[in-house]
């Protein structure tokens, strides 16, 4: 247990003094996430936090771990060493995202057929136990993209993928440390100390944005430590659990739906699914007037929630938790648009006293409440 908390100690410490270093370099060379129309921040923030994360958590688990006592280690080091150069050369020069995606299955590949970490069982959900073999590499491959992308798409308000993805790994590793599995333990509270140092610098008002580098090696850990657990948790020594993928999709829930709700709405409107738009569950919140701040604090209070309900709901079963947590979370969304901010349109007018002394009332496009009238010389 020692060196778990030792390895989250260096992953914070190693995160917190790079971090700086890689502003100081991103101000120099000008290596920006440069603001447009869509995007919220206002003016160029470095965009390469995911660096720094990525050497904490890397540092931390090379220190602090024996791959020969777990030979899978090495595949999974594979796998974020391609996601990271994917997310390095996106954030600096832009990635298309067909190249993102090839890479993304690369490492898919390399999880299910070289570290063999596949979803062999689905524990009662739908009334399904043990599936097939070609059904696992299928399910497999699809939960790998839709949580790698899930944590990429999510990142969008200072601070909200860290925290999100702070919860998770927190929850993860604190699982695996009760039930002996201190490899797996290790790669949560690696990541979980990288992230909560990084925080420091991303909270509101942003210093740096962790950009792809980091939202997808928070995706692709997240992915590992979630099939592991669906996969041993029923027979764990300390902590058994009799509801595995259910409790799985409640830590994860918020980032997984909010993904597959605004993948389906732009299939539905004939676009990619990889196409931007402003429907996250983030944008939702921001257009109701909160400030990046509420919106994170927010939703990583729901995550929390969404976390207990699937733990304590356990004795329902796994369908019935995984239908009444998408129920709940669709109730929520429909919530949102529903009392959302009615738009009227104001009147401009004009006390024109004197060309040089012109008072000038501003009545704009407001939502409710009614505006305050803003007088500017």
């Amino acid at each position: 247990m020692e060196q778990i908390v030792i390895g989250g100690i260096i992953a914070f410490l190693v995160t917190f003094y790079a971090i700086p270093v890689i502003i100081k370099v991103a101000d120099l060379k000008k290596l920006y996430d440069v603001p447009d129309e869509r995007k919220i921040h206002k003016k160029p923030i470095p965009s390469l936090g995911g660096f720094g994360i990525f050497v904490g958590f890397a540092v931390a688990l090379l220190l602090m771990l024996d791959f020969k006592l777990l030979p899978e280690l090495q595949y999974y080091f594979a796998a974020f060493l391609i996601i990271f150069f994917l997310g390095i050369k996106d954030d600096i020069i832009v990635l298309s995202a067909q190249k993102k995606f090839i890479g993304q299955l690369l490492v898919a590949a390399i999880l299910m057929f070289k570290a063999k970490l596949l979803i062999t069982n689905m524990h009662g959900f739908l009334g399904i136990e043990a599936i097939k073999p070609t059904v696992q590499y299928f399910l497999t491959l699809f939960t790998i993209i839709v949580i790698i992308n899930a944590y990429n798409l999510i990142d969008g308000v200072d601070g909200l993928a860290g925290s999100l993805g702070l919860i998770t790994s927190a929850v993860f590793g604190t699982f695996f440390l009760l039930n002996n599995e201190y490899a797996y333990a290790a790669l949560g509270f690696a990541l979980a100390g990288s992230i909560l140092s990084f925080l420091i610098y991303n909270f509101y008002p942003a210093k740096i944005f962790m950009g792809d580098t980091g939202s997808m090696l928070i995706g692709l850990v997240n992915t590992i430590l979630v099939i592991r657990f669906i996969e041993m948790a029923p027979s764990g020594s300390n902590l058994p659990l009799v509801a595995t993928p259910a409790l799985g999709f409640g830590i994860l829930v918020l980032p997984l739906m909010d993904t597959l709700r605004v993948f389906g709405i732009r299939i539905f409107h004939g676009r990619s699914p990889f196409s931007p738009d402003r429907n996250h569950l983030h944008h939702i919140l921001l257009d109701r007037g909160l400030n990046h701040r509420s919106v994170t604090l927010i939703l990583a209070a729901t995550a929390i929630l969404f976390i207990a309900i699937s733990y304590v709901a356990q004795p329902i079963g796994t369908t019935y938790i995984i239908l009444g947590l998408a129920g709940l979370f669709f109730a929520g969304v429909l919530a949102l648009y529903l009392t959302r901010p009615r738009m009227h349109l104001h009147v401009v007018k004009s006390d024109e006293e004197s060309m040089s002394n012109a008072k000038v009332r501003l009545v704009s496009i407001y939502t409710d409440p009614a505006p305050v009238a803003v007088d500017e010389e």
